[in-house]
């Protein structure tokens, strides 16, 4: 099943092509600078039964050097059976468009970005044939921009590097300089970056920081993903007064039938975010013989 992140992490070159441009800077790629670029179909199923599909396709310009081709794959993990799969892509664009094709892979951890850009070899090693040598974007090579006018100056690039260091604890910095940047954009060009940036960092903690971001710096947008965050917010505070309501009436009870209530039992009930446990305790508050005998039974 294709996650959220996987999908982001691909996607945002065909939202805003110009990015890979601006992305080889951190490559170490010397590419002369398009001046266009065009989404294409990314099934590349032949007349046999097997189907394969490439992630993102793009076709660039250049004054320079003519026309070439771009294909674009997220990855999660490594996967032993991808490269062969990524040679096949190379070649059968190469093929079928007679243009140079070139293939970049998005990661989000270095152990899969080291992996992947690996040069693999289709032929033994005294036959080489095909060496496939993909270009790697992840956490070890994108910008980490933390300061909000960096992350204004290019907001697609800023969201690029939160899902490429997805899994890092420098991301906090970078979603809150690019929360910040936000505040400025029109919400057109607001709206989805806050949507790539949000499936793009899956369900990493980061998620949840990136939501209360958007629920309280950017809850002026609309748009269905913000909207969505904006609920999860709120069901989440209504969970936590619900637990707070619970440990409130555990106590009372306790209080009100004089049992003395030791500090590390009160702290206990709490800190409890469990309105169920809560309940539970509620219950054995009634006839417990003492403050700590509401936990006995767990």
């Amino acid at each position: 099943m294709v996650s959220s992140s996987h999908e982001a992490m691909h996607r945002i070159f065909q939202h805003d092509p110009g990015l890979f441009s601006r992305v080889t800077h951190f490559l170490g790629v010397d590419l002369p600078r398009p001046i266009g670029a065009t989404a294409l179909p990314t099934d590349l199923t032949e007349a046999s039964p097997v189907e394969r599909r490439v992630d993102t396709l793009l076709r660039f310009d250049t004054t320079e050097r003519g026309p070439f081709l771009l294909a674009v794959e997220a990855q999660g993990k490594k996967d032993s059976d991808k490269p062969a799969s990524w040679a096949y892509y190379v070649s059968y664009l190469w093929t079928k468009y007679r243009l140079p094709t070139a293939l970049l892979v998005v990661c989000q951890d270095h152990a899969t970005a080291k992996w992947a850009q690996r040069a693999v070899t289709s032929g033994p090693p005294e036959l080489p044939t095909l060496t496939l040598r993909p270009v790697v974007a992840g956490p070890h090579n994108m910008p980490v921009i933390t300061d909000p006018d960096e992350a204004r100056a290019d907001l697609v690039l800023a969201s690029l590097a939160a899902i490429t260091h997805a899994a890092e604890p420098v991301v906090n910095a970078i979603l809150k300089a690019l929360s910040t940047a936000l505040r400025d954009a029109p919400e057109d060009i607001a709206a989805p970056i806050v949507e790539f940036t949000a499936h793009g960092l899956g369900n990493r903690p980061a998620r949840h920081l990136w939501r209360n971001l958007v629920a309280v710096d950017l809850s002026f947008y609309k748009s269905y993903i913000s909207e969505e965050i904006r609920d999860e917010g709120r069901e989440q505070g209504r969970e936590q007064g619900r637990a707070q309501q619970g440990a409130q009436d555990v106590l009372l009870v306790l209080e009100q039938r004089g049992l003395d209530i030791p500090d590390g039992v009160r702290t206990r009930i709490t800190e409890c975010g469990d309105p169920e446990v809560l309940r539970h305790w509620l219950a054995r508050a009634v006839t417990a013989a003492s403050a700590e005998a509401v936990f006995e039974s767990e």
